[in-house]
This record gives structure tokens, sequence and C-alpha cells, in this order.
């Protein structure tokens, strides 16, 4: 039977477990949302690219009770044929909090041999001890800022229609970023907030036009993954540009931030995991 969202533990009361447990992660497939905005099973993605995932509140203990804490960084595929709901992501970390575990190398190897299942796919895994969060960079997404625009705006849900670009007009390469990027949780209707770097080349997109696509997405409800890979697409199709690369930064919830990359530059470079200062 295919995992569907009504049967997650997103929305119902859970009991936390603080043994191993890896059967609490709760994969959903990426194909029923791709469906909805044209990207057919069996079709090529116009997009690669990876969703990251931080992890704040991992505990467990070592081999004599005492309790260890790390940092994880988790890489996930975007042609990985599932997602992970994130509060079973949550249920199952928290498993390790009075699991004795030999090393930090074990505890990786869990890991990685657990989300890789949940996932679908290979997983990268780092972990950061604490002698080393000194060495954590934060920063924030670099480009030209829309929210300067002074807009009116009346419309909540996603609308690619509103999007604009100089079709007739020279090339450009530029960057966007607007930090007014909200949605919505897909089950519990809880907010996400985020900020998003639009990095693209090709005709030149109608700035305040963009603004008020990306403001459409605050009464919409959809995983983080799937608003990206919306937004990707709806500029794909509106504005095209012959190079696209989206970037979406959320904050965290339940010690757990995902932050989904999409693009399709042949050269482009993983965008580097820098928490903002709204994480």
């Amino acid at each position: 039977m295919t995992n569907t969202v009504d049967l997650s533990p997103l929305g119902k009361t859970s009991a936390y477990r603080t043994d191993y447990a890896p059967e609490l992660l709760f994969p959903i497939p990426r194909q029923g949302k791709r469906d909805e905005i044209g990207l057919g099973s069996g079709s090529t993605l116009p997009f690669y690219g990876v969703d990251i995932w931080n992890a704040y509140e991992i505990s467990w203990l070592n081999a004599r009770g005492k309790p260890q804490v790390a940092i994880a960084r988790i890489t996930v595929p975007a042609d990985s044929p599932n997602i992970v709901e994130s509060k079973s992501f949550k249920l199952y970390l928290n498993s390790f909090n009075q699991t004795r575990l030999d090393s930090v190398v074990a505890l990786k190897n869990l890991l990685q041999q657990d989300l890789s299942n949940g996932f679908g796919a290979t997983v990268h895994i780092s972990l950061t001890q604490p002698e080393e969060f000194g060495m954590v960079e934060m920063g924030e997404l670099d480009g030209l800022l829309l929210d300067r625009l002074d807009i009116d705006v009346d419309h909540y849900s996603p609308a690619p229609e509103l999007l604009k670009a100089a079709l007739d007009e020279e090339p450009v390469e530029e960057k966007l970023v607007s930090h007014l990027l909200k949605s919505n949780c897909l089950v519990t209707g809880q907010p996400d907030w985020a900020s998003v770097q639009i990095h693209y080349a090709g005709p030149q997109i109608d700035q305040e036009s963009l603004l008020r696509y990306l403001i459409g997405f605050r009464e919409h409800n959809e995983f983080h993954e799937q608003c990206v890979e919306r937004i990707f697409t709806d500029i794909l199709r509106q504005c095209q540009p012959q190079q696209l690369a989206v970037y979406a930064r959320y904050t965290r919830r339940g010690g757990l931030d995902i932050n989904p990359w999409r693009s399709n530059f042949s050269t482009a470079q993983r965008p580097p995991n820098l928490r903002g200062a709204r994480q």
C-alpha cells in the first residue's frame, strides 16, 4: 500500500519513543505531487537537485550511558522516489535519545542505512560534534532583494499566469531573493516560512510579477519540496529561461529545517548550507 499524508503522524497525538525505532520513518512518494504540476511518471525531470535537511536535536547515549549531542546534515537527491514526512523524521531521531551506541560512527551508519531506505535512494550524512559547533557558518542568500518593491497584492494562492518576462529582448543573468515566501503544511495548515533565491539566465523576469507570484503561496498547502518544484516549473514554463535554479531556506520546525534546491544549470554547484538569521 502506498503511503499517503493522511496516514502519517502529522496532526495526530504521538507517543515519543526513546528506544531506536527506524520503523517510525514515514516515506511519501514524490510522484503524486509531480503529476499535479505536469511532471508525469516516466517523463524526464526538468531539474536535478537536493533537499538539504539540518537536524539540530540529535542525542544518544554512549556505551557508558552518557548523553551525546550533534548536529546532522542530511542531503537527499531530488530524484529519490520518496520524501520523508518531517514529524516522522523527528520521532525517529528522538528514538535515539535513550539508545546506547558504541561510537559516532555507529550513529552515522544507522542514519545512513535507515534514511536511505526511507527516501529510497542513497543519502549523504555529515555530523557536527560540539567541539565543531563554533565552525558552523551563517549567511543569507545573495541577490537583488525583491521585497524592496512597493506593490499592491490581493492574491494569496499560486497563480503562474502572473509571471511575465521580456521574451523579445536581450537575455540577462541575475539572482533575485525574497524573504516573503510563506506556505502552509499540507496536513495541519501550520505556517512554513522561507527565504527563496531565483537564479536564472534568459529573458528578464518582471520583478513585480515574480514577487506577487511568490507571495501567492501564502495560503497554499504543500510540503517544502513540492512548493520549490512548483515554483521552478512555473517560472520555467512562463518565463522561458535557458538556465534556472530555485533555492529555498525554510525555518526549522521540531528541530529540523528543510532546504530544497532545484536547478537545470549543467555547471551549477550545490549551494552552500549557510544557516540564515531566521533559521
